[in-house]
């Protein structure tokens, strides 16, 4: 069974740019790589004012973001630099992943003030948001360091220069 990725897009100046192929190859080089076949993940693909109000209300931080990931079940490593734990497959075998929120306004403006283009940004984020909803994450330290060189491998095997 192929993934399911929803892809709900907002603001129509993600059109432009054809995030639902992007998305797509970004979620499915971090599936291939956690050897996961049949996941449920969706992505909104939204503006600064829309991730805003969710930023609020699900971190207490009222400021638009980059991206923001809300993951069906916990993953996280126990011990700072170890890996995640393995995700829980549903009843019919399906791994329900969770959400994903993007900002076109923020990815925008960072893209220009890193001077990298807008597909690699994009790109970078959903791969950053799709490793986050299976545990991984750059809080501590070492966690960092497991994250971001993952985020490079996978980047790397689709063309993407490393963004660090």
């Amino acid at each position: 069974m192929p993934h399911d990725i929803d892809i709900l897009i907002e603001d129509d100046r993600w059109q432009g740019m054809d995030l639902v192929t992007l998305a797509t190859a970004a979620v499915t080089q971090v599936l291939e790589h956690a050897k996961l076949a049949q996941v449920e993940l969706s992505v909104l693909a939204c503006d600064d004012a829309r991730i805003s109000v969710l930023n609020a209300g699900f971190r207490d931080k009222p400021t638009p973001t980059n991206v923001l990931s809300w993951p069906e079940e916990d993953l996280s490593a126990d011990t700072d630099g170890n890996a995640p734990h393995a995700p829980t497959a549903d009843p019919d075998g399906t791994y329900s992943l969770g959400d994903i929120a993007i900002a076109y306004d923020t990815c925008a403006r960072e893209a220009v003030a890193q001077n990298k283009p807008m597909d690699d940004h994009v790109t970078h984020l959903i791969v950053h948001g799709v490793l986050h909803l299976l545990g991984y994450d750059h809080i501590r330290d070492n966690d960092a360091a497991v994250m971001e060189a993952l985020e490079v491998k996978l980047l790397g095997k689709m063309g993407v220069p490393d963004p660090y």
